[in-house]
């Protein structure tokens, strides 16, 4: 066995260690950006390379890392272990559409937060985008001083609490541990159990410039009912549109409207359904130890399984996780030993919540993704397997803008940058993207479009184009032989939403010499849209909590 740790050493005896050292291979991952060689995993971590190599080899199984040569990358299925946390806190899924909506009227970025020990953390954001905007993530953690949330939440703080934050100053004075903040002096204890008894009395606190240099924020708790957390609502804005007196001056009244507003809907939630339970087990559970291969370490696979048991909304006793994961009582008992020690479990008596912490395992990184970055890798991985261009491009204004593209090296190949713009009705791509649209939309896009031929075969004829698109609909995809250019064939497939609605498409494209349409058909169109599920996995976990970016 590898040696332990400082850490692993001074954990209970009943602790799984192979699940604390792939924990701190995501750890690693997650503070260096998401993506590490092997050999800096082992560096970083001071574990040994058998151990390093068979983490990752592990993590890759359960999709929540990729592999590439000796890069080890976070992959966004990794989200679910944040998800599970999210979902049990049930603030989200509640409070995500008012705080959308205060935004949208105020013109502001909006969060919500929750504390997290002598820290904050976002757990929605409702960003606006501008010319100076914000880059707040949801998972990021900040320091309770420098914030706004931070003096109402501090206001809860027992001595102890105010001792651990006194102990974090005296370490870390600049706040370097906060990674995604640039490092600076925050305010002394004075200073912050000044701003916190102000908060306590007036029920909102400013964040005057603390963060960092012009950016302003008022913040106010939501009253929320029992057997929730605390969770404070904001509105950031900048200098050059609100100093912070004004902020307060202007918005305080609604932003406090809002907050009871949430308060309403919170209550209401307690006498609604219980949130779903997790969807299903892990897919690995199902495959034989020679699938899995020897590599597989399975305490930590199943570890980190107990974590996604969380995904219901609700406190877990030992027996209610043991049922949700299929495991023996004594492997989940342990494991929610091991994540309690760690910091990503709390225990109250006989059950069992997950605490913030959970996020640190590359939520932040992977919820700044967008659905092209989702695609990157599976368009490229189609690309090697049929050794033809795959891209992926949305709808925009009657036109298909390319956005990800694998291409192929070949002296003969199709060549198109991304970004590019492309007639819809004379591709795969836009006829799979207009057919996605309801009949009505449908319909006033090709009526707005400005067909014409761009060869002999381009069709134009309106009800042709119909036709075509109502074929699109039912098949679930398009191939358009030679009528963007002679010689250009392509094939493509729609990528859907959480919602089932067509956000993007994704196509396979090809000289007319290299495949028939019998080869298309058979041996292309099976590949393409088991690329498109892949790709449509990654968006359906990325996006539950998370707005993703279509570009």
């Amino acid at each position: 066995m590898p040696p332990l740790t400082s850490a692993q050493a001074a954990a209970p005896e009943e602790a799984v260690a192979p699940l604390m050292r792939g924990i701190a291979v995501l750890r690693a991952l997650s503070e260096a950006g998401g993506t590490l060689s092997l050999s800096d995993l082992q560096h970083t971590t001071a574990l040994a390379r058998s151990t390093v190599d068979r983490a990752a080899a592990t993590l890759a199984v359960t999709g929540y890392v990729r592999l590439d040569g000796r890069q080890v990358t976070l992959a966004p299925r990794l989200m679910e272990l944040g998800n599970a946390y999210l979902s049990a806190l049930r603030l989200p899924a509640l409070l995500r559409e008012p705080a959308d909506r205060l935004a949208e009227e105020l013109d502001e970025s909006v969060s919500l937060a929750v504390p997290d020990g002598d820290a904050i953390r976002f757990i929605h954001q409702a960003t606006r985008r501008r010319a100076v905007s914000l880059s707040f993530r949801i998972g990021d953690r900040l320091p309770a001083e420098r914030t706004a949330p931070g003096p109402l939440f501090a206001a809860a703080w027992a001595g102890e609490q105010w001792q651990a934050w006194r102990t974090r100053q005296a370490g870390d004075p600049d706040g370097a541990a906060f990674a995604f903040l640039p490092p600076r002096p925050g305010p002394g204890e004075d200073a912050f159990r000044a701003r916190t008894a102000a908060a306590q009395a007036d029920g909102w606190a400013l964040d005057d410039q603390l963060i960092e240099p012009g950016l302003v924020a008022l913040a106010v708790l939501v009253p929320v009912p029992p057997g929730y957390v605390p969770c404070a609502l904001s509105v950031v804005s900048h200098t050059s549109r609100h100093s912070a007196e004004e902020l307060r001056e202007r918005l305080l009244p609604r932003l406090r409207a809002a907050a009871e507003e949430m308060a309403g809907r919170l209550v209401a939630a307690q006498d609604g359904p219980p949130a779903p339970a997790a969807e299903e087990l892990a897919s690995w559970t199902g495959a034989s130890k020679q699938d899995l291969g020897p590599a597989f370490i399975e305490s930590l696979a199943r570890g980190l399984m107990v974590v996604t048991a969380f995904d219901g909304g609700a406190p877990l006793t030992l027996s209610e996780v043991a049922h949700l994961t299929g495991l023996p009582r004594a492997t989940a008992r342990r494991a929610l030993i091991t994540l309690d020690h760690l910091g990503y479990v709390r225990t109250e008596g006989r059950e069992h919540r997950l605490t913030p912490r959970v996020l640190d395992l590359g939520y932040p990184l992977l919820a700044g993704t967008t659905l092209s970055r989702l695609a990157e890798p599976h368009l490229e991985a189609l690309s090697a397997e049929v050794g033809e261009s795959v891209s992926l491009a949305v709808l925009d204004d009657g036109l298909v803008r390319y956005t990800a593209r694998a291409a192929t090296r070949r002296i003969m190949s199709v060549d198109i940058a991304v970004g590019t713009r492309l007639p819809a009705y004379a591709t795969s791509l836009g006829r799979v993207l207009l057919a996605g649209l309801p009949p009505a939309e449908r319909a006033a896009g090709l009526d707005a479009a400005a067909v014409r031929a761009l060869t002999p075969d381009t069709l134009t004829r309106r009800e042709d184009l119909r036709a075509a698109l109502e074929r699109a609909a039912e098949s679930g995809h398009a191939l358009v032989d030679g009528e963007l250019e002679a010689g250009l064939r392509s094939l493509a497939v729609p990528v859907r939403d959480r919602d089932g609605t067509t956000v993007a498409a994704c196509n396979v494209a090809m000289h007319s010499s290299s495949r028939t349409v019998e080869a298309c058909l058979d041996q292309v169109l099976p590949r393409l849209r088991d690329t498109a599920r892949r790709i449509e996995a990654d968006l359906h976990t990325a996006e539950r909590f998370v707005r993703i970016a279509r570009h």
